[in-house]
């Protein structure tokens, strides 16, 4: 290890070891019962992680929502991270990235006149809010609140990414985790997301070893399907129904503002395409400065047959942006991700969780 990491990581550790004595009290006053869980009237799945950011919650929170949506009258709450709003927001058609934040915009944009989704802080009176709104509301989502403890779920899901597993890592600041590897134990069901195509039997282990779930737990692996490329402006390409056609021939500038864009950057890799990237972090509100450098950017690419790539995420911020150069509107497109769960289980994903909550209602 290079010296100046030795030096970082020897002063990081205190403050690690202090925040993870004030998550240890926290849990503890849960624990025993200093501070309350609330119970609803309804089930409650929380989608979470332990690590901070790229575990893959939204697109896992957006297969959820869409394996119940036909049998349930589904409610997606969420904090709304990096929104410019406070408290209570109902997603409507005039709502933006800015009211709601950009994961629940896009949650909004792909089921928003099959469920209800909402943000707020405070998930307990966000949950009463929605149920005081719609009462025929009988499921509740909960997209990043496994810390979020004042909520007893009844399904509680924790993500925990392939190639930056939980037990390879450190609290904050030292490392990426909110919590010690022990806090897994709270959880209903384990997903190990963004596998490689092909899972080998000998990774299976790794996980299953490492992590040492109890016998009520549950442990899935899943991995991202790439859809074809979608324009991000149709208007501006009418004709262009996107395909993945990508060649040696062309240079793509991918734009990232998400918490791991390594896997996709592998994917645009994988057409022998020249990728240049030009990342921004996760959330980011992109300025007009911004804006202008990526016009420029662009036109320092060299070749006759030049593309902009974004995420599906940074995609609904970008959709909002006054700034963004109406010359490249008919030149980028979004990569849509869906989540595929490995069949290595005996009981597949989907069944797992609609047992679940077949029995909560009995």
């Amino acid at each position: 290890m290079p010296k100046n990491k030795i030096i970082t990581n020897l002063l990081l550790l205190p403050m690690s070891k202090l925040y993870g004595f004030g998550v240890g009290v926290r849990n503890l006053m849960f624990k025993w019962h200093i501070l309350k869980q609330r119970e609803f009237p309804v089930p409650v799945i929380v989608v979470g992680n332990i690590g901070v950011g790229g575990t893959g919650k939204t697109p896992h929170t957006e297969y959820i929502i869409d394996l119940l949506r036909y049998k349930y009258r589904v409610g997606m709450l969420s904090r709304g991270y990096k929104r410019k709003t406070k408290g209570f927001v109902l997603a409507t058609r005039r709502s933006t990235p800015l009211d709601i934040g950009d994961e629940p915009y896009q949650i909004y944009q792909k089921f928003g006149s099959e469920i209800t989704v909402a943000v707020c802080e405070d998930r307990c009176s966000g949950i009463d809010e929605m149920l005081r709104l719609d009462p025929k509301i009988n499921l509740i989502v909960l997209d990043d609140a496994f810390q979020h403890r004042y909520v007893k779920p009844t399904l509680s899901i924790v993500l925990t990414e392939f190639n930056n597993p939980i037990f390879y890592d450190r609290l904050l600041p030292l490392g990426r985790l909110r919590e010690p590897v022990n806090a897994i134990y709270r959880a209903d069901m384990v997903v190990v997301t963004k596998c490689p195509e092909q899972l080998k039997a000998l990774e299976y282990r790794i996980f299953k070893n490492n992590l040492k779930l109890f016998p009520y737990q549950k442990l899935f692996f899943s991995r991202y399907n790439y859809a074809p490329l979608t324009p991000l402006f149709p208007d501006e390409q009418p004709d262009k129904l996107f395909v993945n056609w990508l060649t040696e021939r062309d240079t793509v500038l991918l734009i990232a503002g998400i918490a791991n864009p390594k896997p996709l950057i592998r994917y645009i890799k994988e057409s022998r395409a020249k990728v240049k990237v030009k990342s921004f972090p996760d959330h980011h509100n992109f300025t007009r400065k911004d804006m202008d450098g990526l016009l420029e950017k662009f036109n320092e690419l060299e070749g006759d047959r030049k593309y902009i790539i974004t995420t599906e995420k940074d995609a609904v911020r970008l959709t909002n942006n006054p700034y963004f150069p109406h010359e490249l509107k008919n030149m980028i497109y979004y990569q849509p991700i869906k989540v595929k769960f490995d069949p290595l289980n005996a009981e597949p994903f989907d069944i797992e969780v609609q047992k679940v909550l077949l029995n909560a209602v009995k």
